[in-house]
């Protein structure tokens, strides 16, 4: 929530803000007043048709202090009206640190919500007053006043809801513990693994020095043989004799001389070898030759998640969209694995299952030789230092055997849902939002990537908004679309941000930068006075990740969920619009528009 959506609901009546925040934060950009209430600041008491600003938090120089808090509580009066901004996160808010001092200056807790800001993560609106007030519902609007049954309402909900919290407060404390052993575990398996592939390393390097060592022996023995059968008299007597057989009129001429000459030349050997056996051996020359070794290497950063494991061929076709699927046999696997270095070695229980296929009957004892060959694979990617992950997609009764192997990560669930496996007639626009955010496949690899350490999958949904505000309205309208987009842009450009204050977007973690769009989607929102729903960014994403196409927009037919050859673009990826041609000219060059029906700009 904005603090602008907490706030304005209890400004009615209110004619002047006071702001009481002593640290260096500024709320004034996040407010929104509405015409006629001014902020200010001063050190009187605040009464009636006055609203005072406090911020609590962590960091005293941003947030301010709790004395400066509790000192500005007791300047309340009847009638005033006070919003108090926290910036610890909602788990362990201290609420219990002004909640005395909120009961002795008679001042009643409102309405509550969680803020998403990165330094402001909850508000509270309370008001001073003389007798209970009816409490506001989850949207801000106030319940039906009856002094008894407000007291009742009060206390039971007191009651439950710390029953409530302490349970969830324990389980979150139990999952965090949970998180930080499996965090230790898994490090300490990653460090394991390198430590083993080190020591393999090093085995390998030891095995082929070995084998160097012994094949050049075996080289210079053979060399020695070869040189002295060259300059033996036997090999040079049967060569004579061989010529003198080829060619008997002119070689049995020659025949005698050459023995003869042989016969000469190995007695002048042996003297000349007794004579230089006390001599010291000659020093050997010098190589003169330079040898040069190239080797050339092509090496880029994986920007991709790499699977390499065990999968059905619905789940490896899903998942070859957003990652490099790699499925192993029983008689390549070893190979394959060593080959792709994977960032996860995945096997999926639907594919040991399954009716048809090399793994079936894998893990439920009938096939000994697949459970065997799966573990070698397993125990080779955690020597790689890879993760080896079991996605149980069904029951575990179905394959008993897998579950003894030792994985760094289970997964259950379903592998989920490709969008273009869907039907939009059919399942209708809110079953695609739904499955979208929440039982995509890309959704469910993010999850898979997280685990394996590589890049997000869901990070190809990004989209950069391209404004143009002009002044302060402009702004508030920028602000208000994106912020309230149920798929959020994570970056806004703009031409000249110079005299803009656009601090609100930054403290929702928006980039707001000047130069090129980073994001692989480019949204035109130049012109702010266009109406452009919460859902259209949404609907636009749904649209482009069912279809596969390079621009979503609309087209004057209305034409819904079709490819077309012309549209009005309001969803671009960054690549095409890079290029700089204009969109009439997109579709005869190869590039892919698809029209979605949504709520027309005005």
């Amino acid at each position: 929530m904005r603090l602008t959506d907490l706030l304005h609901p209890h400004l009615d009546d209110v004619t002047s803000v006071v702001d009481a925040t002593r640290g260096g934060l500024r709320l004034d950009p996040y407010l929104h007043l509405p015409p006629g209430v001014e902020p200010t600041r001063h050190e009187q008491p605040v009464g009636e048709g006055e609203l005072m600003l406090l911020c609590y938090g962590p960091d005293p120089a941003l947030h301010g202090d709790e004395a400066d808090c509790l000192a500005a509580l007791e300047r309340m009066r009847p009638g005033g009206r006070g919003l108090i901004v926290f910036g610890h996160p909602g788990t362990d808010l201290p609420y219990h640190r002004l909640l005395d001092a909120l009961v002795a200056h008679r001042c009643q807790v409102l309405h509550a919500a969680a803020l998403g800001y990165t330094h402001l993560h909850a508000g509270a609106v309370f008001a001073c007053t003389e007798e209970l007030l009816p409490p506001h519902d989850w949207f801000g609007h106030p319940l039906p006043a009856d002094g008894f049954a407000t007291a009742l309402r009060i206390a039971d909900e007191y009651v439950l809801a710390d029953f409530v919290s302490r349970s969830q407060r324990a389980r979150l404390i139990d999952l965090e513990r949970a998180a930080e052993e499996t965090a230790r575990a898994l490090e300490t398996a990653r460090e394991d693994g390198l430590a083993e592939r080190l020591a393999a390393a090093l085995r390998d390097k030891d095995q082929l020095t070995s084998a160097l060592r012994g094949a050049r022996e075996r080289t210079g023995v053979l060399e020695a043989r070869v040189a002295m059968l060259e300059g033996s008299t036997s090999l040079r007597v049967g060569k004579a004799l061989v010529s003198a057989a080829r060619s008997p009129k002119r070689g049995a001429a020659r025949l005698p001389g050459e023995l003869y000459g042989l016969w000469r030349q190995r007695k002048a050997k042996g003297r000349s070898a007794r004579a230089t056996s006390a001599a010291p051996a000659p020093e050997a020359p010098a190589d003169d030759r330079f040898y040069l070794s190239h080797r050339a290497l092509s090496v880029a950063p994986r920007d991709r998640l790499v699977i390499t494991g065990v999968l059905t061929d619905r789940t490896a076709a899903d998942f070859a969209a957003d990652a490099v699927v790699s499925r192993v046999l029983p008689h390549d696997g070893r190979l394959l694995v060593e080959r792709t270095d994977p960032d996860v070695f995945l096997v999926q229980l639907g594919a040991c299952t399954g009716e048809a296929g090399p793994w079936t009957l894998t893990g439920t004892g009938h096939a000994p030789d697949l459970d065997r060959r799966l573990a070698e694979l397993i125990g080779q990617a955690r020597g790689l230092g890879r993760a080896a992950v079991l996605w149980r997609d069904g029951p575990a009764s179905s394959a008993p055997g897998l579950s003894q192997l030792p994985w760094d990560a289970v997964l259950d669930g379903d592998t989920g849902t490709a969008l273009c496996r869907l039907d939009p007639v059919t399942d209708g626009r809110d079953r695609l939002r739904d499955v979208f955010q929440q039982d995509s496949t890309r959704v469910r690899l993010a999850r898979l990537a997280e685990l394996a350490g590589a890049p997000d999958p869901t990070a190809e949904r990004r989209v950069a908004v391209l404004a143009a505000p002009r002044d302060a309205t402009d702004v508030a309208r920028l602000v208000a679309q994106t912020l309230c987009q149920l798929h959020r842009p994570v970056e806004v450009v703009v031409a000249d941000p110079v005299g803009l204050d656009l601090g609100e977007l930054t403290a929702a973690s928006v980039t707001v930068h000047s130069g090129p769009p980073t994001a692989p989607w480019v949204a035109d929102w130049t012109d702010l006075t266009e109406d452009r729903p919460d859902t259209l960014l949404l609907d636009l994403l749904c649209a482009q990740e069912f279809s596969g196409a390079d621009a979503v927009g609309h087209t004057p037919a209305a034409d819904d969920y079709a490819f077309v050859p012309a549209l009005k673009p309001l969803l671009v990826r960054r690549s095409l619009l890079d290029t700089g041609t204009p969109p009439d000219t997109w579709s005869r060059a190869g590039h892919r528009l698809f029209a979605v029906r949504g709520k027309e700009p005005s």
